[in-house]
This record gives structure tokens, sequence and C-alpha cells, in this order.
């Protein structure tokens, strides 16, 4: 039986596409969601069919529960079921913080926390109905651990996915031992194109690997954590060792 995974965030090239992809070349039919990026989900759709793979986007604000559980409803009626589930849909904008606003917190806690909470629940609830369960794959950050200047509106929202994370392994997996639900903690892995070349440098060096991780990176770690069935509400960092590599202070 084909299994068919769900990765919100997955129009545009980044991160989720990426993960998408890989998704897409072991088989798995993919629902693609995406928020506004119309042009972009329809070539990310044509493109994973060419693996010869069910593909269908999906357009949904899911920092709107009601449009965040029709999205569910939608991808269940048109495919029947979910096995994986990864939340990569986030926002990441730099702001001073005395520039920061009430309504950016909100804005990054809808986006990144809210979201990944809304479409979990309403897969992860379905998963448990499933006899094979389901493997649910959150994406935090690994510097909320050491966080860096003009993101302060932004890491408490990433902050939150660890604890969200074991939470839903623990409400989830009480329900059915089969539906497992881990978090991904990425690095370096997909530096703004605009970035000084000494600030790339920086990031790179501050890594034990000396080189920039890659979306790729990512979306092997998501493998290992929908494949191995005895992992869940692990947090894994995929950093090159940024996280505990104290000469990159």
């Amino acid at each position: 039986m084909t299994k068919i995974a769900l990765v919100t965030g997955s129009g545009k090239r980044r991160v989720g596409f990426h993960i998408a992809e890989m998704l897409a070349q072991k088989g798995y039919a993919v629902a693609v969601h995406y928020r506004t990026s119309t042009a972009e989900a329809r070539e990310t759709v044509a493109h994973l069919r060419t693996f010869g793979v069910e593909c269908e986007a999906f357009a949904a604000d899911l920092t709107v529960e009601a449009e965040a559980d029709a999205l569910v409803a939608q991808v269940f009626a048109r495919f029947g079921r979910v096995d994986v589930l990864v939340n990569a849909a986030a926002v990441w904008q730099s702001k001073r913080l005395e520039e920061v606003t009430a309504a950016d917190v909100r804005a990054n806690f809808d986006a990144n926390t809210l979201s990944t909470f809304l479409v979990s629940r309403g897969v992860g609830l379905r998963m448990c109905g499933q006899p094979e369960g389901g493997v649910i794959v959150t994406i935090g950050d690994w510097a909320v651990a050491r966080p860096y200047p003009n993101y302060a509106a932004y890491f408490p929202s990433k902050a939150a996915i660890p604890g969200l994370t074991r939470s839903l392994a623990v409400e989830l997996g009480t329900r059915n031992p089969r539906v497992r639900v881990n978090a991904v903690l990425p690095g370096p892995v997909m530096l703004p194109a605009d970035l000084a070349q000494a600030e790339r440098d920086e990031a790179i060096n501050a890594t034990l690997v000396k080189r920039e991780g890659t979306p790729r990176h990512v979306a092997l770690a998501v493998m290992a954590l929908v494949e191995n069935d005895f992992i869940t509400g692990v947090c894994l960092p995929v950093d090159g060792g940024r996280s505990i590599y104290a000469g990159g202070l």
C-alpha cells in the first residue's frame, strides 16, 4: 500500500520542498501545503510527480484554526490516510529588539508554534485511528539553546517546539503506541543568499564539521526518524556540531 505524506510549507523551494522531494523519491504520495505561493506549489507538484507518485497541492493559512482543520480534512478526503506529517511551514525574520512589537511576537507564535500544534493535533488524532499509526516530525531550531541577536520574536516560538513535540509524543502515543512524534533542529543548512561572506564564514567556522549544511541533511534526518520505529519524543540537532562547540562563541 502506498504511504501518504503531508508536508506543510513545501510549496516553495525551501527546506519543506526538499523533505517532500525525498519522501516522493522513497515512493510516498505527497500532499503539498502552501499558503499563497500558488505558482511555486504547482511547479513542486509537477516535479514530484516525475518520481511516479501521486501528488496534490493544498492551500491554507495554518494560523487560522478553521483553515488548518480544513486542510487536514481535505488531505484525508483525497488520500484516505496520512502516514507521515512534517511540519515545515515557518517564518524567520530579523528585527532589532527595540522594534519588536507584541504583534510580531504573536505572529511568530502563530506561524511557528500554533500552526504546528493545529495540524499535528488534527492529523495525529486521525493517525490514532489507523492500525499502523503514523509519524509526525516537527521542525525546531538548534539556536534556541544559544540565541543570536535580532530574532527576539522568532526564538520563543521555536523554543516551544521541543516541549510541544514531547507533549504530542505522550498524548498520541498513549492513544496508539504506533504514533510517534519527533523533532529535527536544523543548524546552518540554508543560509540567506544575500548573507555577507564574512557572516557566512563565521557560521561555517562555528560548526565542528567546518562546512554549511544543506536541506538534504534535514531531509535525511527526517527520514531517519520516520523509519526508526523505536524513536519518539526526541529532538535531533542537525547542525554540524554547532550546538555543542564552545569554540564557536
